[in-house]
């Protein structure tokens, strides 16, 4: 995140699913989520991106749990 200069807000801690741990830094950013801008936080990760489960709140989500697989994310007021 510092590459984007992201403004820092705090250091935590998190246990992956293997038991370890791993330390990390939380940053505000601005994301354009359903045509309007909302500030949330993010945490720094050495991987793929990732939608954090605040965000997703009031919405319908749809995996195809295999290598190419679909992802849909919905509105859950449908």
């Amino acid at each position: 995140m510092r590459e984007l200069a992201l403004p820092f807000v705090t250091s935590g801690w998190a246990t992956l699913a293997d038991g370890s741990q791993v330390s990390f830094d939380t940053c505000q950013v601005t994301v354009l989520w359903e045509g309007q801008l909302r500030e949330v936080l993010a945490d720094e990760a050495d991987t793929t991106p990732l939608v954090g489960m605040l965000l997703m709140d009031g919405y319908d989500l749809s995996i195809q749990v295999r290598t190419g697989g679909r992802v849909v994310i919905r509105t859950g007021a449908q």
